[in-house]
């Protein structure tokens, strides 16, 4: 701010002309009082050096004009000649005739303008000449005349040297003076301005004056802390004010009792969660849910203790919205409301849904007496079911009334179907739970063929579940549930160990068939899924080479190095790694690079249209490019037809699999397509030798 300030507008600028110009001022009037009083001191010195030489001479004038002797005449006025001051000499008759004389021009001087009208440009002197002390007979006079050109222009040398001294002094001591007033007063005062420059008008208490050094006892010490208090001062009525208009706001703005949001203040922030979703194209959901008969709470304990209920559960609403995805409100009454931001599907709407029923289920000490309650929620989504808040929240209470009159302790979704949608993959994820223990998965293998040498060279494990109500549930519905939950690691493990023991009962049979397991990201995300693959190869002999691990893109994408050195640990055990679903995800060379790999298997979904949609015949071709230049094989999985054969093997395709070589079989059954397979081979070398 300081920086702004123009040059003369200063004050360190002010002092210093102020203090110059008196200084000036005052060095002149006394240099010239010095000039005035030496003037009239050469001045008297110049009648005094008169009267002295008159005194002198008198005698000799009188006795030469009273003898009328001309030749002492003459001599007392060479006599006076002698000095060079003296312009005019002469002794005369009183009648006016002269006795002796002498004179000379003035001496010509620049100086003499200045001098004369102070000094006269001569002097003039006359001097009667009387005899003794007689009858006081004047016999003649004695005139002499003095250029004062001398005396001036030593007077005026010392003039201009006392003047020019003067004002230097002047100058000096101004100069002088103006340092201590800086050092006093304009630095100390800058200072202090650069401080209150710093100074935050929000929060002025926050950055105080700073003390000039030397200054603390006298006036601007006591100005600095006067300010400083000042602003202490105003900083506590800011924070006074900003507390009350809080409490203002939060009155007006927040529920008295539980302290949550009101309806006013909560569709204020759904409107702005909406805009900001909609510009991400990000959805959203609202839960409005009221507490289960909070009527028979308030007439067995009291209005006072269905208050306490209230707040335990604005409390854990609060508690639970601390990650920050959550945002609660209380809309009235029983009525709470939650607003899930970001989220991907109606099932983490459930999930959100579970837990706010589990929250409000948990038992409520009410005094000496514990209560338990339940809930009822109603969600809507954004922008499925609604896209403005207030008929978001609308739709919302209505389906929680709605929900209400069905039963108590529950969830429903706007939507009919996206309601039974999410009912029913909830109900798969419990089916799920004891899928395992009961036994009801089972694998099956789909052959792998080498397309060179048309001989299986191994076989893909892939599991299947006997749902006992609604019969085989495709693994692109239940794998998913089984990676969220966690529970995948040990589905995963099981899958492992049963293709270990049938790899072990064909290697028996003399059948060493090369058995490829998938391995999911939850599982390559297990610090110790090494060791516990390993195990399982040395728990049923199976050599590393028999087994193939499956890894998807996505899944060592997410932790690239991690997964490098897992997959790299595994390989140096001989164990073989293939990429699934190659050309679905990243598909990119800077992994490719890094990883252990030896298979690419191209994904199904570009071998179905191959040779009818052109982009997926070049996405084929890529990758079957691709692994010839980094010298890996690949596999086409989903052949259906002998033309996709035909053309993948003449491609360059080294191996395949699919419906056109046979479907994925259950061990009995491929043991017998093998026998088939190797039995049609050998009639068809022996027709074609």
């Amino acid at each position: 701010m300081t920086k702004h300030y123009k040059l003369e507008h200063r004050l360190g600028y002010r002092i210093l002309r102020w203090v110059l110009f008196i200084a000036l001022l005052s060095g002149i009037l006394l240099s010239a009082s010095q000039v005035v009083v030496d003037a009239r001191r050469v001045s008297s010195d110049l009648d005094q050096q008169a009267a002295q030489t008159l005194a002198l001479v008198r005698d000799a004038s009188t006795q030469a004009v009273y003898s009328i002797d001309e030749d002492l005449a003459r001599q007392v006025v060479d006599g006076l000649f002698e000095q060079e001051a003296i312009q005019y000499a002469g002794i005369t008759h009183p009648d006016g005739d002269t006795l002796a004389k002498l004179s000379r021009d003035p001496i010509p001087a620049e100086y003499r303008a200045l001098t004369d009208p102070i000094f006269s440009a001569k002097r003039a002197y006359r001097v009667p000449l009387i005899r003794g002390a007689g009858n006081g007979t004047v016999y003649g006079y004695l005139d002499v005349s003095y250029d004062t050109a001398f005396a001036a222009a030593a007077w005026l040398e010392r003039a201009t040297l006392t003047f020019l001294s003067g004002v230097a002094r002047a100058v000096v001591l101004s100069l002088v003076l103006y340092f201590v007033f800086h050092l006093l007063l304009t630095r100390p005062l800058f200072r202090i301005i650069n401080s209150i420059s710093r100074v935050n008008p929000d929060n002025p208490g926050d950055t105080l004056l700073e003390l000039p050094r030397g200054h603390r006892s006298d006036e601007l010490g006591l100005w600095v802390n006067a300010t400083n208090n000042l602003l202490v001062a105003i900083t506590d009525n800011q924070e006074k004010q900003a507390d009350a208009e809080a409490r203002v706001n939060r009155l007006s703005r927040y529920d008295k009792l539980t302290g949550l949001p009101n309806r006013e203040l909560f569709m204020t922030m759904l409107e702005k969660s909406l805009e900001q979703h909609q510009r991400r194209n990000e959805r959203l959901a609202v839960f409005c849910f009221g507490i289960d008969d909070l009527k028979s709470v308030n007439e067995q304990h009291g209005y006072h203790m269905g208050d306490l209920l209230l707040q335990t559960i604005a409390d854990r609403l609060n508690d639970g919205c601390k990650s920050g995805t959550l945002q609660a409100a209380r809309l009235g009454s029983d009525q709470f409301v939650i607003v899930r931001q970001h989220i991907k599907d109606g099932y983490q709407c459930a999930a959100t849904s579970e837990w706010l029923l589990a929250e409000v289920a948990r038992a409520v000490q009410l005094g000496s007496r514990e209560v338990n309650t339940t809930a009822t929620i109603g969600i809507t989504l954004f922008p499925d079911d609604a896209s403005d808040s207030e008929q978001l929240l609308q739709r919302a209470e209505q389906t929680m009334t709605l929900a209400k009159t069905a039963g108590r302790n529950q969830f429903q979704f706007y939507v009919a179907s996206v309601d039974q949608a999410i009912r029913d993959r909830k109900k798969l994820e419990k089916d799920l739970q004891r899928a395992l223990p009961e036994n009801q998965f089972h694998l099956v293998y789909q052959p792998q063929i080498n397309l060179e040498t048309r001989r299986i060279i191994g076989a893909e494990a892939l599991i299947r579940w006997e749902h006992p109500e609604q019969g085989l549930v495709p693994p692109d519905q239940f794998i998913p549930l089984a990676e969220l939950n966690g529970s995948i690691v040990e589905i995963g493990q099981w899958v492992l160990e049963q293709a270990c023991a049938q790899a072990a009962q064909w290697s028996a049979k003399s059948m060493p068939i090369r058995i490829a397991v998938n391995l999911s990201a939850v599982q390559l995300k297990q610090e110790d899924i090494v060791s516990e693959i390993l195990d399982t190869l040395k728990r049923f002999s199976i050599p590393p080479g028999r087994l193939e691990l499956e890894v998807t893109e996505t899944g060592f994408m997410e932790n690239l190095d991690s997964a490098v050195e897992k997959l790299n640990q595994l390989r140096n055990h001989g164990i073989n790694i293939a990429v699934d679903d190659f050309g679905t995800g990243y598909s990119s060379l800077t992994y490719l690079k890094r990883l252990p790999v030896q298979h690419l298997k191209i994904d199904k979904q570009f071998i179905h249209d191959l040779l009818v949609n052109d982009e997926d015949t070049r996405i084929a071709n890529t990758i079957i490019d691709l692994g010839k230049s980094l010298n890996l094989a690949v596999i086409a999985e989903g052949v259906e037809t002998e033309e996709q054969e035909f053309y993948l093997r003449n491609r360059g395709c080294q191996l395949a699999q699919g419906y056109f070589f046979s479907k994925p079989l259950k061990p009995a059954d491929f043991e017998q397509f093998i026998a088939d397979f190797h039995a049609k081979l050998v009639v068809d070398s022996t027709h074609n030798g």
